[in-house]
């Protein structure tokens, strides 16, 4: 016995390069869209944009998971938007005068 590892036989490296190709080259395997994403300046919007990239590594019947997901957090964000406290809402008597 030998603690030596045998050399690769060209047939196992032809084998193994038409593995890699028919993978790389597969029309039903996940593809990356390459869609660019633009900054909003909004850290928790461009979070949720960014997030959109994980569909790329899945097949299709997983990506509504993940369209789900994003809109749920944008929705959330602007949401939050509205319970922000801000300044009080003028009083609706303001600017009446009185006679």
């Amino acid at each position: 016995m030998s603690d030596t590892v045998p050399e690769p036989t060209a047939s196992d490296e032809t084998a193994e390069a038409e593995a890699e190709s028919v993978r790389d080259h597969d029309p039903a395997a996940p593809a990356p869209l390459n869609v660019p994403r633009t900054p909003t300046g909004n850290a928790e919007v461009d979070a949720q944009l960014e997030r959109l990239g994980d569909a790329d590594h899945l097949a299709t019947d997983g990506h509504i998971e993940v369209y789900e997901d994003v809109h749920r957090g944008l929705r959330d964000t602007l949401t939050a938007l509205d319970a922000r406290p801000g300044p009080p809402a003028p009083s609706p008597s303001y600017g009446q005068h009185r006679s």
